[in-house]
């Protein structure tokens, strides 16, 4: 017997449920985002297949999504309560298999711990339990860790099974762009480009000192690694806990004073500390969000001098930040996020958020 870990990720989600609730949708582009309505500011939150098609994809302005799409695209708002109720009936299907551990790492998407010889019967059992309980479709990657089985899903999209491993890692993953490891994004991958690492492989191939150089002694030797697909392998099905609590708000007309973003900034924070407050958990750290017209996007933190359950106090960072933007560009979007205390860590919490982030 062998352990395995499995990545279940929920085909086109959003669309999916939205889709089985109006069936008359389905074969239709349909675009899920903001109030449903691409004449405001909002992005995409995911699009179907067939939408995707035609180059729209999660992130993106509504505006430029309707400008690709074609006249029977569907545009819609985005649902939250539906999409909590369903991710609720997933994993519960799915916490519902025989000897499997569920750590779940979204709301359309977590990993299965097994000891089996035969993991791909689980997979095609993931995949059924799901379907007949939501009536939606699921892929599985198949991994010896966390990061091979998240890559070796898109493999398997849609609807399909697929195994990644330290055998056929090369193989399958070898002369992909470093863009495609789980944890590279564009700024990241501009910046191995600069070291000539433009491959999987040449990452892996690379020179650990000159990535710690460049990203530091963590995130170094965590990239180094990643390029021959090394990662955790451990599934931990303790309950998640939020590190952070944050708000954010996408103004449909440029905020061009500094009364209009330091107001904006406390309302925002109000929000953000009263979800905080209502966990009963001290914050430590503010953030600030910013994205200037037409869409350049910077985000600001500061630690607070203590552990805190003072609104006054959280806000008074959060304006202090709110202070050292840019007077002379106008704001189009602003968040606040609200960083706490973890419930293991007393009054010492300055770790790099994991999810939560604005």
């Amino acid at each position: 017997m062998a352990d395995w870990v499995l990545h279940v990720d929920m085909d086109q989600f959003i669309a999916a449920v939205e889709v089985l609730r109006r069936p008359e949708l389905a074969g239709l582009p349909v675009i899920v985002g903001g109030r449903g309505d691409p004449t405001e500011r909002a992005v995409v939150s995911t699009a179907s297949y067939e939408a995707r098609a035609y180059g729209i994809g999660s992130g993106m302005p509504l505006k430029i999504a309707a400008r690709k799409a074609p006249e029977n695209a569907v545009f819609l708002p985005v649902d939250q309560e539906t999409y909590a109720v369903a991710s609720g009936e997933v994993m519960a299907a799915l916490r519902s298999l025989p000897d499997v551990v569920l750590e779940v790492i979204g709301w359309d998407e977590c990993f299965l711990g097994v000891t089996t010889e035969d993991p791909e019967r689980i997979a095609t059992a993931a995949q059924a339990a799901v379907l007949a309980a939501t009536e939606l479709h699921c892929s599985v990657g198949i991994g010896d860790n966390k990061v091979r089985a998240k890559i070796a899903t898109e493999f398997g999209k849609p609807r399909g099974i697929f195994r990644l491993t330290a055998e056929n890692w090369f193989e399958v993953m070898g002369d992909k762009p470093t863009r495609d490891l789980w944890g590279v994004g564009s700024k990241v991958q501009k910046r191995l480009a600069a070291h000539g690492i433009t491959t999987v492989r040449e990452l892996a191939d690379a020179d650990e000192q000159a990535l710690v150089a460049e990203f530091g002694p963590r995130m170094g030797v965590w990239y180094h690694g990643l390029g021959s697909g090394l990662g955790p392998s451990v599934v931990d099905d303790t309950p998640w806990v939020a590190r952070s609590h944050s708000r954010e708000t996408t103004y449909q007309q440029n905020l061009t004073t500094t009364a209009q973003v330091t107001a904006a900034v406390r309302e925002l924070a109000v929000q953000a500390f009263d979800d905080c407050a209502a966990e009963g958990r001290p914050v430590v750290r503010a953030h600030l969000k910013v994205r200037y017209a037409p869409f350049e996007t910077k985000t600001l933190g500061r630690k607070l001098s203590a552990p805190t359950t003072d609104p006054e106090e959280f806000l008074a960072a959060a304006l202090a930040l709110a202070k050292t933007l840019d007077t002379e560009r106008e704001v189009r979007l602003l968040g606040v996020r609200a960083e706490m205390t973890m419930p293991d860590e007393g009054d010492t919490a300055e770790r790099t958020p994991v999810r939560g982030r604005i």
